[in-house]
């Protein structure tokens, strides 16, 4: 039961070893409300990771993550409690639609794309991470970048001679960035308060003309459209990567200074180090989210043709990924052996059962969501910190607007979003976005111009801005 967002929360809060699962429900609590046997599911599967790793290496490999399946309707938190639970380990997670798949030969992705889009985003966590442990090594080779900029160097006259070979000063190999050997002490003191005036701020309002590297392109590139991911990886072992391109670009001193470390973190960190370690950590940590896998089940009773035919062609594409195989990424194979897979499904119409045999021996944790009812709304509404009621009184307070939203306010749009949830299609939490949207709707539009005020939200306001529309059978089809 969340508001389906995703956004915000501290990722990776504490070690490894103090996140037990009591831990975790509790983390998850912050956020999403009531799911206890889901969260309780999730946080086992997680502790079991930690636990795994403290085993002994031969019977370490034997030990195969237990995936799960959450089965509910949308809107009831099951994509949130996946990547909640990600953000909270620090591991790479992606999230894929089954629908999207298909079989070899329909139009539609492969497979194997998801493995991929894993090690895509490992390697991009362990490149922010690596940037964040260098960036003081990185700001101090960018500073001295940007003295250089601002105080040149005095050029040396070269030596002449007879001989054509006559040997020309070079500074140390080994000389730090910066260092002021060979450099006249009048030209050093200068630079030195120069060095004093950028870390106070005090040349700010300089505007500087610097040398940036773009990333490496490949005219492959262009072609890794959907589909077609193995010609492009094939392609991409074949053919080398274009040159980085150097663009001049004139900017506001503090933006130089952070695009030139940026630049300079990039240049330090272990490019081949850093893929083993995301595979790595690929394989030890990832979590791959497969949403409507409902979606790719045979129909209950139905033929052998038309669909199903397609459907049970991705489940049986989707097992071997399920089971443990190795996929080839661009950073090098990504074995899927302890990779933890769930997957969330409504099953209005199909069931659990209507999955191949095989593909529902690989999801042994089953857990039934719960439906929301008016009561969990409310909780919904005031509870998280990321609570709709606290992100609509932050947003409205940057244009000096407060609201004050009453309880019986945040009861009656509680009481509607389940009896519109209840006449149309239940979509769950998402519904309190609808509601919310229409009730604030006018207060959004005039805020700039009512100044500072207090605006109280009541059940009778709430009544007065959607009894018009609750009304009207029709109009509220599309409207909420």
């Amino acid at each position: 039961m969340s508001q389906t967002n995703g956004v915000g929360g501290p990722p990776a809060l504490k070690r490894p070893q103090d996140l037990t699962p009591r831990a975790i429900v509790e983390e998850l609590d912050r956020y999403i409300v009531g799911q206890k046997a889901a969260k309780r599911a999730v946080a086992v599967a997680l502790r079991n990771r930690w636990r795994r790793q403290q085993v002994a290496p031969p019977m370490r490999d034997e030990i195969a993550p237990k995936n799960i399946m959450l089965i509910g309707p949308t809107g009831v938190g099951k994509t949130e409690i996946a990547r909640r639970l990600a953000r909270l380990a620090g591991a790479p997670f992606v999230k894929v639609e089954a629908s999207k798949f298909t079989e070899v030969g329909y139009v539609g992705r492969d497979v194997d794309s998801m493995v991929r889009d894993l090690a895509e985003t490992a390697v991009s966590m362990l490149r922010e991470e690596e940037r964040e442990r260098l960036r003081p090594r990185a700001r101090e080779n960018a500073e001295e970048r940007l003295l250089d900029i601002l105080l040149p160097p005095t050029p040396r006259p070269r030596t002449t001679g007879s001989s054509s070979h006559t040997a020309i000063p070079m500074p140390a190999i080994d000389a730090p960035l910066g260092s002021s050997a060979a450099v006249p002490p009048v030209e050093n003191a200068t630079r030195e308060s120069l060095r004093r005036l950028l870390r106070e701020g005090k040349l700010d309002d300089r505007m500087v003309e610097i040398d940036t590297q773009d990333a490496p392109t490949s005219f492959v590139d262009v072609f890794s459209g959907t589909g077609m991911e193995e010609m492009v990886l094939n392609l991409r072992d074949m053919l080398p990567q274009g040159a980085r391109r150097t663009k001049r670009r004139r900017l506001p001193l503090p933006e130089a200074l952070q695009a030139l470390t940026d630049e300079e973190a990039n240049k330090l960190i272990d490019v081949e180090r850093l893929q083993k370690d995301a595979i790595r950590r690929a394989e030890q940590s990832g979590i791959i989210f497969i949403d409507e896998i409902d979606k790719v089940a045979g129909r209950e009773g139905g033929g052998h043709g038309g669909p199903d035919v397609s459907r049970e062609g991705v489940q049986r594409d989707l097992l071997p990924i399920v089971e443990g195989s190795t996929v080839s990424t661009k950073y090098g194979p990504l074995k899927t052996d302890h990779v933890l897979f769930v997957a969330a499904g409504a099953f209005h119409v199909s069931k659990p059962k209507d999955l191949i045999p095989e593909l529902q021996g690989r999801f042994p944790i089953r857990v039934e969501l719960e439906s929301l009812s008016d009561q969990d709304f409310v909780r919904i509404l005031t509870e998280p910190e990321n609570a709709l009621t606290k992100q609509y009184t932050a947003l409205l307070a940057t244009e000096k607007v407060t609201l004050d939203i009453r309880e019986d306010a945040v009861a009656e749009i509680a009481r509607i979003a389940t009896m519109v949830n209840s006449r149309m299609e239940n979509i769950g939490a998402r519904r309190l976005h609808t509601i919310m949207e229409r009730v604030l709707d006018d207060l959004a539009f005039e805020a700039p111009s009512l100044g500072p005020t207090t605006v109280p939200i009541t059940a009778a306001y709430v009544r007065e801005r959607l009894d018009g529309i609750l009304k009207d059978e029709d109009l509220s089809q599309y409207i909420l």
